[in-house]
């Protein structure tokens, strides 16, 4: 029973370690590949809303409708993150399998287990690659990790633009009269703002409970005991002393 217990530990002999710190080091860099991918994505559409808000409040006369277009060319961006998402999403999750079920127990002196068959599923996916989340999925965590924010920015900053400019609002008739695109009038223009916006807020909400991305770090509530096997608390109160 020990020695079975034993073979079981050492899963992966010296060759097949090497080759899987290998394999980490090319996932690792194919995730900061696309997580690049995502940030310059994001950056479009950041520079896009400044450029925006920068023409519609450069005059008190400037037209809000750069703010209204500028929402569809957000939409674009926002689809192509998402669709880039589901491929980072891809290699971070083989990357976790790795971290948990190899580096993990080799930390702690279990050697390689893989009783959990982490090994094949991981091979299985390799063989055939398929995504771990749905698109709305991808849509729902962009939207509520930047693109909520930019949207809600834009929304502010027209209400702003047409309360105030060029004149304090004073009227109903004054807001449908503002809010009023060409031949389309201000109540059908405000109901299609309000239908947009309520579109992304739902997506956002309807894929919180059915989130499958991995767990995001969260705040250590007792003794950060990896700080201090680092030196770093041990550094800091040193610090703290001598001043």
């Amino acid at each position: 029973m020990e020695d079975h217990n034993s073979h079981r530990a050492e899963a992966f002999g010296p060759a097949e370690i090497g080759a899987l710190a290998h394999l980490y080091r090319g996932e690792m860099y194919q995730s900061k590949v696309w997580r690049n991918r995502l940030d310059t994505t994001a950056n479009w559409a950041i520079v896009t809303t400044g450029i925006a808000l920068s023409l519609t409040f450069s005059n008190v006369n400037a037209s809000p409708i750069p703010i209204l277009l500028v929402n569809w060319v957000v939409v674009v961006f926002l689809l192509l993150e998402a669709r880039r998402y589901l491929y980072y999403d891809l290699f971070r999750v083989r990357l976790r399998v790795i971290e948990i079920n190899f580096y993990g127990p080799l930390l702690r002196g279990q050697g390689t287990p893989i009783d959990n068959h982490w090994n094949d599923l991981l091979a299985d996916d390799y063989k055939d690659v398929r995504f771990h989340m749905s698109l709305m999925e991808a849509l729902g965590r962009r939207i509520r990790r930047i693109y909520g924010w930019i949207f809600a920015v834009l929304l502010i900053c027209y209400f702003g633009k047409i309360f105030v400019h060029p004149t304090p609002l004073s009227s109903v008739d004054q807001l449908w009269a503002r809010a009023a695109i060409g031949p389309i009038p201000g109540e059908v223009a405000l109901g299609i703002g309000l239908l947009f916006h309520s579109t992304w807020i739902a997506v956002a909400l309807l894929t919180l409970g059915s989130q499958k991305a991995l767990e995001l770090p969260h705040r250590q509530t007792g003794p950060d005991l990896l700080l201090e096997v680092a030196g770093l608390v041990a550094g800091a109160e040193k610090l703290t002393q001598a001043t």
